[in-house]
């Protein structure tokens, strides 16, 4: 009896150390970001915060040089991007992007020994010169992601060749006789998605495609709702990624209480859905492109190319870099110049644009509505000749007439801010309402704004 008790007790404990395998080891922090009561509360392990720190620390830049003399496309050959930059800047650069990218096979990564630096022997350059063109791209017209902090080479390489985060589209399986049959691209558990049984190639359709990202419809009616348990479990796949790949969970975005309404989400949410566009827009733009330039063993399973999602740039933290900014050491990346190079003409304005966003079936201003104004306002008294035109966007789901006319209306409120600001009437031109993206419903931000360009 005793040999029998001693055998269940070392069974039991056996268990109970098997069920604490997937638990963390104390202490862990706990930080609230939202009401009490909601479960709005991000879970930290300081053990690993302290080895994502060490991961994130960002290098120290090179010293600056003179933004003066000669540009470097007048100097160099096949000079395709960045030449405005003086000929010590691009210099700076070039060696930046060595130390980020390649430091250990330095120039000889682009650049075939014993060729002329012009020539665009390897493919390597080739890739280089795109991806410099989508850094700018990124740092220009991504600001609702990225804001002023900005990316560089070093965001996703960090010293290596080869960025460690990226993905490619899983090969189609293949199907088996049995009772097994196929697993419809799920259950089986993938680090892409948290080692779930969720599907395991949830980048394919929405970081490549531009697939529904929904978890229920948009409406109680069967018609035309095709919105399915599978991809619900597809949405799920992605949100887990998003919640690895920041090191966060789902209220890091969500309330909740209610994870699909917009008006109890966090801010970040918001630059979360900027930041899914983006990663479609680098995919299709710049990178799929670069298929036929990369050689066959780059590429993947299928023959596509390595394609980014949010663990590229992020890598665990919350902000890539813990939010370091090395974008302010290095201008050119943003697509502009020094000063120094060319300032801007006399009264000539700076490009300035706005997007104001308004609550399911209201015309009234945000609160942050005059905050996020302000530039326009400052740019066209700056300028008399410039004029705002406004656009409002509304859902495509529901009756067209009602949508038009409740995006005119918010237009229209848009309109009598600038004019209370002193703008007057004659400057500020009123386009048609135009209807937002088809897979974007009236919960969705984008689907309910107007915005505000300077012509």
């Amino acid at each position: 009896m005793r040999r029998i008790a001693h055998t269940s007790l070392g069974l039991a404990l056996t268990a109970l150390l098997l069920m604490l395998v997937g638990c963390e080891r104390p202490p862990v922090d706990s930080v609230q970001r939202g009401y009490r009561g909601t479960g709005m509360d991000q879970i930290y392990n300081p053990r690993t915060l302290e080895a994502q720190t060490v991961a994130n620390q960002v290098p120290e830049p090179l010293p600056a040089v003179s933004a003066e003399g000669p540009r470097a496309k007048d100097v160099f050959k096949n000079v395709q991007v960045l030449g405005d930059s003086s000929v010590g800047e691009f210099t700076r650069t070039m060696a930046a992007m060595t130390a980020w990218v390649s430091p250990e096979q330095g120039c000889a990564y682009c650049h075939a020994a014993g060729k002329d630096l012009s020539e665009d022997a390897l493919y390597t350059k080739v890739v280089a010169r795109k991806m410099l063109e989508m850094t700018r791209h990124i740092n220009t017209d991504f600001k609702s992601h990225v804001a002023e902090t900005g990316v560089t080479c070093f965001t996703c390489h960090r010293g290596q060749p080869v960025p460690a985060q990226t993905w490619f589209s899983a090969p189609p399986h293949r199907q088996t006789a049995g009772m097994v049959g196929d697993d419809a691209g799920q259950n089986s558990p993938a680090k892409s998605v948290g080692l779930t049984s969720l599907p395991y190639d949830p980048f394919t359709a929405y970081l490549s495609q531009a697939a529904d990202i929904r978890v229920v419809g948009d409406t109680p009616l069967p018609s035309g709702n095709r919105k399915s348990i599978k991809q619900t479990e597809g949405t799920y796949g992605l949100m887990v990624h998003m919640s690895e790949s920041l090191g966060v969970n789902c209220t890091y975005c969500h309330n909740s209480r209610s994870f699909s309404t917009w008006d109890q989400s966090t801010p970040q949410r918001t630059t979360a859905w900027y930041g899914i566009r983006m990663a479609r827009d680098l995919n299709a733009a710049y990178l799929e492109p670069l298929t036929s330039v990369f050689p066959a063993e780059r590429n993947g399973p299928t023959g596509d190319v390595a394609k980014i999602n949010c663990s590229t740039c992020h890598q665990g933290a919350y902000k890539p870099l813990y939010g370091a900014s090395m974008l302010k050491d290095h201008p050119e990346l943003a697509g502009g110049t020094r000063v120094s190079v060319a300032a801007p003409a006399a009264g000539a304005p700076a490009a300035q644009s706005a997007v104001l966003f308004f609550d399911v079936g209201s015309s009234s201003l945000a609160g942050d509505a005059e905050k996020t104004l302000a530039p326009v306002i400052q740019a066209l008294k700056a300028s008399p000749d410039s004029k705002a035109v406004l656009s409002g966007y509304h859902s495509a789901a529901g009756t067209l007439s009602q949508n038009q006319g409740l995006a005119k209306q918010r237009a229209f409120a848009v309109r009598d801010a600038l004019k209370a600001a002193g703008i007057t009437e004659d400057r500020i031109q009123l386009e048609k309402p135009q209807s937002a993206e088809a897979n974007l419903s009236g919960e969705d931000p984008a689907a309910r704004r107007v915005e505000v360009a300077l012509r």
